[in-house]
């Protein structure tokens, strides 16, 4: 998935194969995929590169889990179900998000790469150098985590 608009036609595709298979859940959050990233490449005016497909992606798994959140605090569970369903879906074209212990073992390699360039251990007061360290190795890798869980092991990592 390297040129630009790959992933649209990909899910352009699958959108087919749900229609034809009658899963209704599917087809709607695989349109909700499709008209999410045009809608991103139109108010970007150009194509986007898959960095901004994945992104695009990884808000929509966001948003959902936010309602997912709002749902149940209202207790409403059908609604909260559903939403789990399309971030199922949804998560099939990111890349796979790293386990707990991986992570782990990336904030502690940050953290020793800040203390390296800075001289001294890092802080709490050090977070934001770290989170930005973090993230760009995930994103070089190609890799996927969620930011709150990226910024708890931080925290954890930093005050230990």
């Amino acid at each position: 998935m390297t040129d630009a608009g790959a992933l649209e036609t990909q899910v352009s595709q699958q959108v087919i194969v749900a229609m034809k298979a009658h899963d209704a859940v599917r087809t709607t959050t695989l349109r909700l995929i499709k008209n999410a990233l045009k809608n991103k490449a139109i108010e970007k005016r150009a194509p986007l590169t898959p960095a901004e497909e994945q992104q695009a992606l990884a808000t929509m798994i966001k948003q959902r889990r936010d309602s997912i959140e709002q749902f149940t605090k209202g207790n409403r569970p059908e609604l909260a179900a559903a939403e789990a369903a399309e971030i199922v879906v949804i998560e099939e074209f990111l890349p796979k998000a790293l386990d707990e212990a991986a992570l782990e073992a990336l904030v502690t390699e940050a953290v020793a790469e800040v203390a390296a360039a800075s001289g001294q251990k890092p802080t709490p007061k050090d977070m934001g150098t770290v989170m930005k360290a973090v993230q760009a190795t995930l994103q070089a890798a190609s890799l996927r985590a969620e930011g709150r869980v990226v910024s708890e092991l931080v925290k954890k990592v930093l005050a230990g």
